[in-house]
C-alpha cells in the first residue's frame, strides 16, 4: 500500500477512535477517563500544550471528536461558544448570541455556569435567558432554538444545570424554585418530545444520569429529598427513592445498576426550607417574611403561602411556604447507595447503604472509581468509602491544599485529579489509604471541573482553556 495513503488510514482511524468527554464529567457523568500517560506535574509554565483566552465562564470543557467546545460571557449582554482543535488548540469557530437582560445571581456563579453536550453533528448548550440552542459542530451555525421558561430563585443562586444527549433527545433538568421541570426535546430539531413538572422540588442543578438495572435504562434525577427515575422514552416517573436532602447540587454516579450520591445540605434534619427563608429574605430579620422581601417573580406563590391574606407569611405559615407539603425534606449530610430498576416507592427496598457523614460537599460530586467512592469538601479535606458497603477508608484528610473546591474530582490512569478554587490541581494516587502524588499550580482560579481526553487534561479557569498534555501540541 502507497505510504501516504496507509497514513491517511492511519490517521483517519485514529480520528474515528478518538476518546470523547462529550458532556459534564465525561460518560454518564462518571468523571472516568480511558487516558493513559497523563502527566503528574505541570505548572504554567511545564506541559501546557495550548492556552486560549475565552472570557469569563465556569462551565466543563467537553470533548468530541477531537473538537473541544466551552462557552464564556463575553460582553456584558453577550454568549459566546467557541470550539477548538483540542490537539493544537487552533480555534475552529466562534458564535455569539445576545441574551437580553441577566438575572440576579450569586457568586462564584457566572451566567455561562452551564457545561455543553455533544455529539458527532453538533453541540447543545443551556443559557438562562435562551432556553436550549443546538451549534453545527463544524461550522458553529446556530441549527435550533428551544425557548424554556426562566428559572427563578428564592436565594438569587442563578442557573448552573447542564443539559445531556441520549437516543437521539437532549434531555435537561431545571430545577428551581417557582416552575421545575424535566424536558426532552429532539436533538435533531429541537422540538419537544415530552415534558414532566416536578413540582415537589427546590432549586437544584443535579445532572440527569441513566442507570441500567432490571432490563432496563432509567434516567435518573437526584433532587429536593428525593431521588427518582424515570423512563426515558416518555419521562414517566417509574421510582422514588425519598431519603435525599433539602438542596441538591452535586450528581449522582452510576456502576452496575447501583446509584451512589453524596449530598450535603446546609443544617440539621430540624431545618427545613423555612429557616433559609428567614436567614436570605428577611431583610428587618423580625421573623415574619413581607411581600416586598420576596423576588417580585414570586409573588403569586408569596399570595398562595399568606392563607390569612395579610400580605406577610408569619409563623403558622411559613413552615409549608415556597416548599410542597409532601416533601418537607431538610437539611444534613448523607452518603447512599441506591439499588436503580425499581416500581413505585423503594424507600424501604433499594437502599443499600447510608452514611451519615460530614463528609459530603454541597457541590463537588463523588467520584466512583475501582470500587472506591472518593469525596472531597471545602477546607481541602479527602474522604474514601469503599462503595460495596460504605465502609470508611480514609475520612476528612487534609490534601495539603486549603481553600475551596466546587469542581469534581475525575479520574484516569489510576490517578485522581482534584482542581481547587485557588488554582491547585492535586493528584491522589487510587488506593484504598491516601497518598498524595502531586500537587500542580495552574496559577489562576478553577470553578469548573475538568474535562480528560486523549491523554489530554482540559482546566476551564474563570477566563482561559488551558490543555495540559505531556504531548507537544500538533501543528
Amino acid at each position: 500500500m502507497h505510504r501516504p495513503t496507509l497514513a491517511l488510514l492511519l490517521l483517519g482511524t485514529l480520528t474515528l477512535h478518538a476518546e470523547d468527554w462529550s458532556q459534564f464529567r465525561g460518560g454518564n457523568a462518571s468523571g472516568v477517563s480511558s487516558s493513559k500517560a497523563l502527566p503528574s506535574k505541570f505548572s504554567t509554565d511545564d506541559k501546557i500544550a495550548w492556552k486560549a483566552k475565552v472570557g469569563d465562564g465556569i462551565g466543563s470543557p467537553v470533548v468530541k471528536n477531537g473538537r473541544v467546545f466551552t462557552t464564556a460571557m463575553v460582553g456584558e449582554q453577550k454568549i459566546g461558544v467557541f470550539s477548538f482543535d483540542a490537539a493544537s488548540g487552533k480555534q475552529l469557530w466562534r458564535s455569539e448570541l445576545e441574551t437580553g437582560k441577566l438575572p440576579r445571581i450569586t457568586p462564584p456563579n457566572s451566567h455561562a455556569s452551564s457545561t455543553p453536550a455533544a455529539d458527532a453533528e453538533r453541540v447543545y448548550i443551556y443559557f438562562s435567558t435562551l432556553g436550549l440552542l443546538a451549534f453545527d459542530a463544524k461550522t458553529g451555525a446556530e441549527v435550533w432554538r428551544c425557548p424554556l421558561t426562566k428559572p427563578a430563585y428564592l436565594m438569587d443562586w442563578g442557573a448552573a444545570s447542564s443539559p445531556i444527549v441520549h437516543d437521539g433527545m437532549v434531555i435537561f433538568c431545571q430545577d428551581d424554585d417557582l416552575a421545575p421541570f424535566l424536558i426532552a426535546v429532539d436533538a435533531k430539531t429541537g422540538k419537544e418530545k415530552w415534558k414532566t413538572l416536578r413540582k415537589d422540588m427546590l432549586a437544584g442543578y443535579a445532572l440527569p444520569v441513566l442507570c441500567e438495572a432490571n432490563g432496563r435504562t432509567d434516567l435518573v434525577i437526584a433532587g429536593s429529598g428525593k431521588l427518582k427515575g424515570y423512563d426515558p422514552a416518555t419521562g414517566k416517573e417509574l421510582w422514588t427513592c425519598n431519603t435525599l436532602l433539602r438542596t441538591i447540587m452535586t450528581s449522582p454516579v452510576v456502576h452496575d445498576g447501583i446509584i451512589y450520591i453524596a449530598v450535603q445540605s446546609y443544617g440539621d434534619a430540624t431545618r427545613t426550607l423555612k429557616h433559609a427563608l428567614l436567614e436570605w429574605l428577611d431583610t428587618n430579620q423580625d421573623g415574619i417574611l413581607a411581600r416586598e422581601e420576596t423576588p417580585k417573580e414570586f409573588h403569586e406563590r408569596f399570595d398562595i403561602s399568606d392563607k390569612n391574606k395579610d400580605k406577610v407569611i408569619g409563623p403558622e405559615e411559613i413552615d409549608t411556604a415556597f416548599q410542597s407539603p409532601d416533601n418537607m425534606a431538610a437539611g444534613g449530610n448523607i452518603i447512599q447507595a441506591i439499588k436503580g430498576g425499581g416500581t413505585g416507592d423503594v424507600t424501604k427496598t433499594h437502599l443499600l447503604w447510608n452514611r451519615d457523614q460530614k463528609t459530603p460537599s454541597n457541590l463537588s460530586s463523588p467520584l466512583f472509581y475501582n470500587n472506591r467512592l472518593y469525596l472531597v469538601k471545602s477546607g481541602g479535606m479527602s474522604s474514601c468509602y469503599d462503595a460495596r458497603d460504605g465502609k470508611t477508608l480514609w475520612e476528612r484528610s487534609r490534601l495539603g491544599n486549603f481553600g475551596d473546591y466546587f469542581a469534581s474530582p475525575i479520574a484516569a490512569d489510576g490517578k485522581i485529579y482534584i482542581a481547587a478554587k485557588n488554582g491547585f490541581v492535586v493528584l491522589l494516587e487510587d488506593g484504598p489509604e491516601l497518598k498524595v502524588i502531586g500537587k500542580n499550580d495552574i496559577g489562576e482560579e478553577i470553578i469548573a471541573t475538568p474535562a480528560i481526553a486523549d491523554g489530554r487534561l482540559f482546566i476551564r479557569t474563570r477566563e482561559n482553556l488551558i490543555c495540559v498534555s505531556d504531548t507537544p501540541p500538533q501543528p
